[in-house]
């Protein structure tokens, strides 16, 4: 499993309706493609739910590097650069994944917390209880799924929910639901990935 996210932080007087009707017109697109587990298209909007910054934040599981691949530079990530710019991908290494009692419901919300590997500690027991924190949100009411994933370049973790309600039990960055691609949720590898 791969995790990726690209953010675009659009001006605090953006018109976040040409998000809204953007992901409205094209979010199908991905509805079948190979590779992907999940794609959620995620939003925020300056002043809503503590948001500082107006932002188009797609999150990504991907089953296979070809399909992410296929994605990257096959064109469908062409015509996002070419409407905002190229936008720097960040890319983690699959930890975990669990789904959730309300998999397969209509979610509305979604969580990203990243925090950084502090030096000096033993890489199984902080990956560990990484995973750990994924099967405890995916217990939680109203949990589509969770996930972690590591990008040992910055030595950062990132956790990765989906809910079906606007006040999940997780901490960090809140983001509304615009669409879910979920072609190969069934693929995603459950549990630890080590």
């Amino acid at each position: 499993m791969h995790a990726m996210q690209y953010e675009l932080t659009l001006p605090a007087d953006y018109d976040m309706a040409v998000v809204r009707a953007r992901v409205a017109r094209i979010g199908h697109l991905l509805d079948d493609w190979e590779g992907l587990g999940f794609k959620t298209y995620l939003m925020r909007e300056r002043g809503v739910n503590g948001s500082p910054v107006n932002q188009y934040a797609p999150f990504y599981l991907w089953d296979t590097v070809e399909g992410m691949n296929t994605f990257l530079w096959g064109g469908a990530f062409q015509g996002l650069s070419n409407d905002f710019g190229r936008p720097s991908v960040r890319q983690w290494t699959g930890l975990s994944y669990e789904e959730g009692g309300a998999v397969g419901s209509p979610a509305s919300s979604a969580v990203r917390r990243r925090q950084p590997v502090p030096e000096g500690v033993e890489l199984a027991e902080v990956m560990g209880d990484a995973a750990d924190e994924v099967e405890r949100l995916a217990g939680e009411d109203g949990a589509v799924f969770a996930a972690a994933a590591v990008d040992t370049a910055r030595w950062e973790l990132v956790h990765f929910s989906l809910w079906t309600h606007e006040a999940p039990k997780a901490d960090g960055d809140l983001f509304e639901v615009l669409h879910v691609s979920a072609p190969g949720r069934e693929r995603l590898p459950r549990g630890r990935q080590w």
